[in-house]
C-alpha cells in the first residue's frame, strides 16, 4: 500500500484554548504548517533553511466545527492541485471522528536568490501527484 496523504497527530495544549473552551482560531494554521513538514522534505530533504525553495502564496481556513482541548487532533494533508511552479495542499483537522477545519494552502517552488518561481522538477511532481488523498 502506498502513501496518498500524510497525517500528524496533535495533542492540543491548554494554552491554545480560548475563553469559550475552543482551540483558538489562530492555532489551526500553525498546526497545518507543522503537518506540512513531509512536503517540505520532498523539496528539501535536510530542511536546510539556507537551501529553502518553497514560499506560501496564500491560504484559506474553513472552520467547520469547534476543536477542543483534551482530545487529540489528526491533521491530514494531501495534494489537491499541481501547477507549473505552484501546488495546493488540502489539510483537514479531525477530532473524535469529526472534521473540524479544512485549510487550503498554495505553495510555490521558489528561488530566493533571484526572487522568482521555478518549475517543479519532474521527479518531485511525480511524488506530489501520488499524494492525492485517494485510498491506496
Amino acid at each position: 500500500m502506498s502513501v496518498t496523504e500524510y497525517s500528524l497527530e496533535i495533542h492540543p495544549r491548554f494554552t491554545e484554548t480560548d475563553g469559550l473552551g475552543h482551540i483558538n482560531n489562530t492555532v489551526i494554521p500553525v498546526w497545518c504548517e507543522a503537518a506540512r513538514t513531509p512536503i517540505f522534505e520532498i523539496f528539501n530533504p535536510e530542511l536546510d533553511l539556507h537551501q529553502w525553495n518553497l514560499i506560501v502564496a496564500g491560504f484559506t481556513v474553513a472552520f467547520i466545527a469547534p476543536t477542543y482541548y483534551g482530545k487529540s487532533v489528526t491533521v491530514k494533508t494531501y495534494v489537491s492541485r499541481i501547477g507549473n511552479s505552484s501546488f495546493e495542499l488540502t489539510q483537514s483537522c479531525w477530532q473524535a471522528g469529526n472534521k473540524t477545519a479544512e485549510v487550503k494552502t498554495t505553495l510555490v517552488h521558489y528561488d530566493y536568490s533571484c526572487e522568482k518561481s521555478r518549475p517543479i522538477p519532474e521527479d518531485i511532481r511525480e511524488i506530489l501527484a501520488s499524494l492525492n488523498g485517494e485510498a491506496a
